[in-house]
């Protein structure tokens, strides 16, 4: 259970093709405010465009994602993809167009690729052997840290030295390598007698892993408070604003090593209690944030919250691989990636209403209590499945076990019990 496990070619080729397709995410919202902020309005304009971008993917995740079919999985993402690239080549080149058509375009380029990410996860997890799954999910989260550090600079970069357009128009460009990386990459990610089913029953299947996607949420709602207050935290301490950037990076570099480190050996405890353990721990540091009066105080905890999360993100994972049956994965990895952007959106909700009426540290330590309470209502949803769980289990084996008894001395024919 190493990270040799992971390491081959068509891991290799699924990197890339994972990077092209969740680069444009990353840079989205961003890009959207750089596009449109010398117009009249331009600042409001573009919170609205990422508003828009980000109700996409909430709505697309779950909706496209029941529908990927397990065993010929890479045509929807293809269809999804190369819709993506339609959104983000329409905002690049009619970038002077009325308010309406940007965001019309922007809705496509988060609805149409939102089911990528978990068919995705789901491919990644294919391609490797099952003692490796957790490596696989650090190496992913790894990956995807790296992205999320790159693309604020990227597009900083671009849209103030060469043209507003650009980082969009590099966004399509992205998006369009992925579509061809994929058909590099198996049709599917169902193993034998799985996938090809319809999802006539996956919603009510879905729908019972809900503590996990309360949790994946909590953890979101953390990494998008320390990003939405940070910079109006540091102006009440009389820190300069520009070192928000650099902050939020150091974070992104704490994720990517406590992404290396969760996957380097298996951990104690069950799945739940390491989630909330874990998430309790990032929540105690961003309270930390609100706290601490130095720069160099808030960089230590702020990479601490982040080696954190990406521990409590991969365990999420892995606790949705245990909450569902193989063939609905991709769908629940969707639904996950739609509970943690709809966490996301309502962090930028209540800091944007705090912050008019409380000062910066009260909002963060408020965002806190909030994720503290969807932790504990998740863990008590998992504490509580699991019970039942085992409850069935011990039904059905009493059960199985009065009827065999007569037959090999006490076991049923398959010899099971």
């Amino acid at each position: 259970m190493t990270y040799r496990d992971v390491a081959s070619k068509q891991v290799l080729v699924w990197a890339c093709t994972a990077v092209a397709a969740r680069m444009p995410v990353a840079m989205t919202p961003l890009a959207l405010v750089f596009l449109v902020r010398e117009r009249p309005g331009g600042y409001t304009l573009g919170a609205t465009l990422a508003a828009v971008y980000v109700l996409g993917e909430i709505i697309g995740a779950p909706v496209l994602g029941m529908r990927l079919d397990p065993a010929r999985g890479r045509r929807h993402l293809v269809v999804g993809l190369a819709g993506g690239t339609v959104g983000f080549t329409g905002l690049g080149i009619f970038a002077d167009s009325p308010a309406v058509v940007l965001g019309a375009f922007a809705f496509l380029a988060g609805a149409a690729p939102a089911a990528a990410a978990g068919g995705q996860r789901a491919l990644l997890t294919s391609l490797v052997p099952e003692r490796a799954v957790a490596q696989a999910l650090s190496a992913e989260s790894m990956l995807m840290s790296g992205v999320w550090a790159v693309s604020p600079v990227a597009v900083a970069g671009l849209a103030l030295g060469v043209a507003p357009r650009v980082p969009l128009l590099l966004a399509a460009v992205c998006m369009a390598s992925s579509v061809a990386g994929h058909w590099l990459l198996p049709a599917g990610w169902a193993k034998d007698g799985e996938g090809g089913e319809a999802g006539r029953v996956r919603t009510r299947v879905l729908i019972r892993a809900w503590p996990v996607y309360v949790t994946g949420a909590a953890s979101i709602t953390l990494l998008g408070l320390a990003e939405l207050t940070l910079p109006a935290l540091l102006e009440q301490r009389g820190i300069g604003v520009g070192w928000s950037g650099p902050l939020l990076a150091g974070m992104a570099v704490g994720a990517g090593l406590g992404a290396f480190l969760y996957g380097l050996r298996s951990w104690p405890g069950r799945l739940p209690t390491r989630s909330a353990v874990l998430i309790s721990g990032m929540a105690a540091f961003v309270a930390l944030v609100a706290l601490i009066p130095g720069a160099a105080g808030i960089a230590i905890v702020l990479v601490l919250a982040g080696m954190l999360q990406s521990g409590a993100l991969i365990t999420r994972n892995l606790s949705l691989r245990e909450a569902l049956p193989p063939s609905a994965l991709a769908a629940g990895y969707s639904v996950l990636y739609a509970a943690a952007g709809a966490g996301y959106a309502a962090t930028g909700s209540l800091a944007g209403g705090l912050l008019q009426v409380v000062a910066p540290s009260t909002a963060v330590l408020a965002g806190v209590v909030l994720t503290l309470l969807l932790t504990a209502l998740g863990w008590w949803g998992e504490a509580r499945r699991d019970a039942s769980r085992t409850a069935g289990d011990l039904r059905v084996g009493l059960g199985a076990g009065a009827e065999g008894a007569p037959i090999a001395g006490g076991r049923d024919p398959e010899c099971r019990l």
